[in-house]
Parts: C-alpha cells; structure tokens; sequence
C-alpha cells in the first residue's frame, strides 16, 4: 500500500519541480498558523482531532457530498482542538485547497498526506497549515526523514511524525521528534489494531505530545486511550460517515448532553 501512494505522489512532485524549474516560488501562507501543539495541551481542550476525509482505500467512498467547511464547522462547535485535512487526491479524494477553505475557522490545520519530497513542504507552507503530516515508513532513508523533519521545523510547519511499532518509533525519537502519532493501521494489511498506542505510549517521554490515530469510533475507546497516556485523538472515518459529522463528535466529545438532530 505504501508503494501505491509513494507512486500517486510522483505526478505531484514532477508537477512541483516542472514549477521550480519555470521559476516559481511558493509564497508563504502570511496570516495566522494556530499552534498545533499548543491547541493539544491546552488545559481545556478536549485533545481530538477531527479529520476532514471523502473517501479511503479501506473504506472507498465515506462521504463525498458534504462540503469541507460544513464538515469542519460541525466539528469546531463540538469542540475539536485541532482539523486533519487529507489532501492526497487518488486514494481520499481530497485537494489543497481545502485547507484554504478551512482556515476561516481559526483552528490549527494538519496536512495530511504522503509528504515525501522537500517541495511539497515548500507547497504546504504556502498553505494555512499548521502543521505536516511524515509517516516514517515513507522514508527508508533516515538522513531523508531526518532533512524534511528539520525543514518543517525551519519552516514553521509542526512535523506530526506518524509511527507503526517500536522500530518506526526508534527512528522518530533519533530525528528529535516531539509530536509523535501512533497510526493503530497497518498500511500494508490496513487492519487496525488499537492495542498499538497502549503498548507504545509507554515509551512517551516528557516534552512529547502523543496522539492516537485511526480506527477509533466509540466513547469507550476515547477514554482508554486517553487513560493509557495519549494526549489526543484523532477521529476521522467514524465522524465522517453520519450525515452530521459535527453532530457525531458532539457526543463522543460530551455524551451527557442530549444532541438533536439539526
């Protein structure tokens, strides 16, 4: 699988180097990046980010016809610390420019993608993100992994190193990174095992956020996870397949309130 989406990006790329070589440079997103990091541990955030998401390899089609900004809104009044925004357009049938169409909301945004190559972070930096998604198994060059994590950080992008097991885990504590995100699926089978953050959270070292992504859908789980030491959540399939995504995080995030439909 990760074959698949390391090929998807290449058109991307060549897109990308065919506009360096015309001369084009992106120019910086200038308005307000909201911290990511800052938006998790905030003493009265409820840790969850909730993910913007059509459509997945898994899953197929999730939810098409709901537009970015009316999925987000929903979430933003339910409380999300922070929106993922899947940009990748084969597999999930997302678009850059959903993270444009977001940021009106003044919540800090995470790009996620199969970020491989230092252009593409050029290409987020011109947009509102705030923050990047490198999956360590992208790279099976750890001098490779280890430039784009210090070119997001020169950047001002917050790198959000994705992890799978104790190996990738080893390789993102040797790169320095601080926001670690355990993926509870596996990209070759794309089962999902959430057993993954309880195991590896206990490697969590101070000054590190950790977040808990994937295959996660009910209050029960929310609270073990968050019990076992993970800072946040990040919800994105279950949310997006009710026709009121917002509504859906709503009463994962306060299960006593009574939630009507709007």
């Amino acid at each position: 699988m990760l074959e698949k989406f390391r090929l998807a990006k290449e058109a991307e790329i060549k897109a990308l180097k065919k506009l360096e070589d015309q001369g084009h440079s992106h120019q910086p997103w200038i308005l307000l990046r909201p911290s990511l990091g800052l938006a998790l541990m905030h003493p009265k955030s409820h840790g969850i980010i909730a993910e913007f998401k059509r459509a997945s390899p898994s899953q197929g089609d999730i939810n098409v016809d709901i537009s970015p900004l009316d999925a987000c809104l929903g979430y933003a009044r339910a409380g999300a610390s922070a929106l993922s925004i899947l940009t990748e357009s084969r597999y999930f049938k997302g678009e850059l420019n959903f993270l444009v169409e977001v940021a009106q909301l003044g919540l800090p945004l995470l790009r996620k993608d199969f970020i491989i190559h230092p252009l593409q972070v050029l290409a987020t930096r011109a947009t509102p993100a705030s923050a990047i998604l490198l999956i360590v198994r992208m790279f099976p060059n750890q001098k490779e992994l280890d430039q784009i994590h210090g070119l997001c950080l020169d950047l001002d992008l917050e790198p959000v190193v994705e992890v799978f097991d104790h190996h990738d885990l080893d390789r993102a504590k040797e790169i320095g990174a601080r926001i670690i995100q355990v993926n509870h699926r596996d990209l070759d089978t794309l089962q999902t095992d959430l057993n993954r953050s309880l195991e590896l959270v206990q490697h969590k070292e101070a000054g590190e956020i950790w977040i808990g992504a994937s295959g996660i859908s009910t209050l029960a789980q929310v609270q073990t996870l968050k019990r076992a030491g993970l800072d946040a959540l990040l919800l994105g399939t279950a949310l997006m397949h009710s026709h009121d995504p917002g509504q859906s995080l709503a009463k994962l995030i306060n299960p006593k309130e009574d939630h009507h439909d709007h």
